[in-house]
């Protein structure tokens, strides 16, 4: 598969955004191993942007590695400055489950209660709430009111 194609102001674009990335793949003095290239994908589908250290002194070397990558998982290549190799693939539309018995799960909450004490910090409490809890005002978790029911139905039915 070729590597994707990018524009200059496109390659701009990923470039400005992969500035503050850390590089998540790292090739050692092995080289491009089968290991290697799954990670490489599996980041890129994680991710869509990722940066690779590549381990080594040859350049010759790393060019290769960045032009088999690009080439073999078919990204685009964005930007090879020293050891870092930075590759761009769009990432995969997540399909989401269809299931209708599923309910919401527990969800976290960051609580900040300002302090009695003037000039003190405020107290920040990390609370949990499930499903059939609600958060009030106050921060305190109580238990859902069940929904109410339309008098009129409940006479008809």
């Amino acid at each position: 598969m070729p590597a994707i194609q990018l524009s200059v102001a496109e390659r701009k674009a990923h470039r400005a955004e992969a500035h503050h990335l850390v590089p998540v793949v790292m090739i050692g003095n092995d080289g491009l191993t089968a290991a290697v290239k799954k990670e490489t994908d599996a980041a890129l589908s994680a991710h869509g942007l990722i940066k690779v250290r590549v381990l080594g002194d040859d350049r010759e070397q790393r060019e290769a590695i960045y032009q088999q990558l690009c080439d073999g998982l078919n990204a685009a290549p964005i930007q090879h400055i020293g050891k870092l190799l930075v590759l761009w693939r769009p990432k995969p539309v997540k399909t989401k489950a269809e299931d209708e018995d599923r309910k919401a799960g527990p969800r976290e909450f960051k609580v900040v209660k300002n302090s009695s004490r003037g000039g003190q910090r405020p107290e920040v409490k990390r609370v949990r709430v499930l499903g059939n809890q609600r958060l009030t005002s106050g921060g305190n978790v109580r238990k859902a009111k069940p929904k109410q029911k339309s008098v009129k139905k409940t006479r008809a039915g």
